[in-house]
């Protein structure tokens, strides 16, 4: 089958939050949003079908995680990643963010530290900072537009800090980076050194671009799946993150009975008939479009790529192995993180993420949702390059 990745599905005024939200969150209607990580494409025809399968029925009760449901979440890990897990290591947040704040709960007291890794995706500070425990950087080093951790560093903080909880980002966010199973060993060597507990956010784990496949942090050994987390989601890799339904995945009995404890507190967990159907027609009848998205993405950050080396020498594109968030460097233009914000938004009337949100070393950077039509991408970088030579010309 054939998908169309140009098709322009309007999406204003269906209170969508990437488009509907524009003038609030950066100042006028006109805006060109890429920013928020959802995309602007249709599901697989086999998702839409099975979710109006599902409200034909017309009963939404309390849903059961159901065998169907397990066995379609542990045969895509395999298919996919090589990853044999038991469906009954899986249990359910409303999404990733959700799981990150139940994991600081589980695995934490106040006052405790928590190691992250920026920049990073900004949900794992606010997540330690929200109950009170400390927030920990291990900065990545950036290796001429390669971003490699920092072990030394680690080990380090974690002597200094006492952290019990270590945020893993992998596949990274923002900057793209695929960790190799020799990086990842090497950090779950010193996490089990130091007693740690691994939340591995994998949720761009199926959206590889580049050779490097992607490791699940506990696919590699006994010893590193004992002490992880994973939190892994249908909705990045299908556009499937209104519907709330994340699996994260935890072998070992003990941290996973303290997970499904905390939620317990907050009555949170559990299904919902769609995003249950949504779910198992993604993993059992989606690749063949996933495989068609990779494409257009590669496709499409290829086009930056050329448009910016060609026409706006200010930006330089990192190289990106996975996600469709493109991390681009715009220190060039001389602004502060406030200054390249009101740029963007206001001159260039393009909505981007900025960089200085990801923690220390984000700073004068912002990242390109590229999961959009080609014709969105041309147009806001047309306006980013007439804005750039506005700018230039009145500061020459």
């Amino acid at each position: 089958m054939t998908y169309n990745f140009d098709e322009t599905v309007e999406r204003r005024g269906t209170a969508s939050a990437k488009w509907d939200a524009v003038k609030d969150l950066f100042g006028s209607d006109d805006v060109l949003p890429l920013w928020v990580a959802d995309m602007d494409f249709r599901v697989p025809d086999e998702v839409v079908k099975a979710i109006k399968k599902t409200a034909d029925h017309g009963i939404f009760g309390y849903t059961l995680r159901s065998e169907e449901y397990k066995n379609a979440v542990s045969g895509w890990m395999k298919k996919r990643h090589g990853w044999e897990i038991d469906g009954e290591w899986i249990t359910q947040t409303p999404g990733i963010v959700n799981a990150l704040n139940m994991a600081v709960l589980s695995y934490t007291e106040q006052g405790d530290s928590v190691i992250v890794q920026p920049p990073v995706y900004y949900p794992f500070m606010k997540a330690a900072e929200n109950h009170g425990r400390k927030v920990v950087h291990n900065p990545l080093i950036d290796r001429d537009g390669r971003y490699e951790m920092d072990f030394d560093d680690l080990e380090t903080k974690i002597e200094e800090s006492g952290a019990k909880l270590l945020f893993l980002c992998n596949p990274q966010n923002p900057s793209g980076r695929v960790w190799t199973p020799e990086e990842l060993q090497r950090l779950g060597d010193i996490c089990l050194r130091h007693g740690l507990t691994v939340i591995s956010d994998e949720i761009h784990g199926d959206l590889i671009l580049g050779d490097q496949p992607h490791t699940p942090f506990a696919s590699i050994s006994d010893k590193l799946a004992a002490i992880s987390v994973t939190c892994t989601a249908p909705s990045k890799t299908f556009n499937l993150a209104g519907l709330h339904t994340s699996n994260i995945i935890i072998p070992n009995e003990q941290l996973r009975k303290t997970f499904n404890t905390e939620m317990q507190k907050y009555a949170i967990g559990g299904s919902s008939p769609i995003g249950a159907a949504a779910t198992i027609a993604a993993y059992r009848q989606g690749e063949e479009w996933l495989e068609g998205l990779l494409d257009y993405i590669r496709d499409n950050y290829n086009y930056l790529k050329d448009y910016t080396e060609t026409n706006i020498s200010e930006l330089r594109v990192y190289p990106l192995e996975s996600t469709y968030l493109a991390w681009v460097d715009a220190r060039a233009l001389g602004l502060s993180n406030k200054e390249l914000e009101t740029f963007m938004a206001k001159e260039a009337k393009v909505g981007l993420n900025q960089g200085h949100i990801f923690g220390p070393g984000g700073e004068g950077f912002v990242r390109v949702n590229l999961a959009c039509t080609r014709q969105t991408l041309e147009e806001a970088l047309k306006r980013i390059d007439e804005a750039v030579k506005k700018h230039q010309g009145t500061t020459a």
